[in-house]
């Protein structure tokens, strides 16, 4: 009877093994600065759903989005350290590491979107010049994420000129962009972007740097007045990976993450362009958008001129090398 009863109890642990499904092979979280309803989180949910249904579930992909894990400045260690698989992170925060990197913070640098699409597509020499730096620090980049354009923010005193900003303390994300606001007179202040809504709120700044798509999921209209449209600069983003769990995958893991990071990379830079569109414009509802005339570009680029100096002195050779590789474009 006994001797029955295991049969029975292995029979039918065979039977109940072969109806669950196999777990999850392969586990990647991924923390990101923004709320998941921003263009950047609904890039990574693309993501996660291309390789979740690439690999039959085999890869799973976790998303902590809003700063839930880590706040900007602290991405990129995490992530290299191997404390995160993944993280979302601005390209600016690596400028502490590589400083050439804020190459998309030099003024004026990248005008038009043709010109960022040829500098970010992969394989580009800006590009490669980069991510070839980039993953000897321990994080692969995986794709680059479009953001958009940099446009100012203020509260009480509308932005056109240069000189509309003397005196101004202005939140900034990156040293290029520091150095921007030196140019015209301001004061500088590096602030995480999940920061930003309080300090228009208390008036710890009196105006700010953001990108145009930012302004609606982050509530900004809410704090601030006036929106100019400078597009002094460029914002990228992008996906890192830990380089030791890269190279843990196994072939066929590396070739479905590169595979839907090559789709999720392309359907955003197709249509970063109408996000911003539709960004401005539920803006324009909200607060005072400025729009500047070529005369005005003109002056906001000769008070900046400096920037450019000043970033290849810190940038050193790696920085003349993008600028020239930009310049080539």
């Amino acid at each position: 009877m006994k001797l029955k009863h295991l049969l029975y109890s292995g029979v039918f642990a065979c039977t109940l093994g072969a109806a669950m499904p196999a777990l999850a092979a392969t586990t990647l979280k991924v923390t990101l600065q923004l709320p998941l309803k921003h263009h950047l989180g609904q890039n990574l949910v693309d993501f996660k759903n291309e390789v979740e249904s690439t690999s039959n579930g085999d890869i799973k992909i976790q998303i902590f989005p809003a700063a839930q894990l880590y706040k900007d400045k602290e991405v990129h260690n995490a992530v290299s350290s191997g404390a995160i698989e993944m993280g979302v992170i601005s390209l600016t925060q690596m400028a502490g590491t590589i400083p050439a990197v804020d190459v998309f913070y030099v003024p004026f640098m990248f005008p038009t979107n043709e010109k960022v699409v040829k500098a970010t597509e992969p394989g580009s020499p800006v590009r490669t010049l980069l991510d070839d730096e980039i993953t000897k620090t321990g994080a692969r980049p995986l794709w680059w994420q479009a953001y958009g354009g940099v446009a100012l923010l203020s509260k009480k005193k509308p932005i056109q000129q240069p000189d509309d900003m003397k005196g101004m303390k202005v939140r900034v994300f990156g040293k290029t962009l520091g150095e921007f606001a030196k140019s015209v007179g301001a004061a500088p202040t590096v602030m995480a972007g999940s920061e930003q809504f309080l300090a228009y709120q208390r008036g710890t700044v009196d105006a700010g740097m953001t990108g145009v798509t930012a302004v609606g999921p982050r509530k900004l209209y809410q704090v601030m007045d006036h929106l100019t449209l400078t597009n002094h600069a460029n914002i990228e983003f992008m996906t890192l990976i830990n380089e030791e769990t890269w190279q843990g995958l196994t072939e066929t893991e590396q070739t479905i993450l590169q595979n839907a990071a090559t789709k999720v990379e392309k359907q955003l830079r197709d249509k970063i362009q109408s996000l911003e569109a539709d960004a401005i414009a539920d803006a324009r509802k909200e607060m005072n958008v400025i729009d500047l005339t070529p005369e005005d570009i003109a002056k906001w680029q000769e008070a900046t001129r400096p920037v450019l100096k000043s970033f290849i002195e810190n940038a050193g050779p790696l920085g003349e090398q993008v600028i020239e590789a930009a310049n080539a474009l």
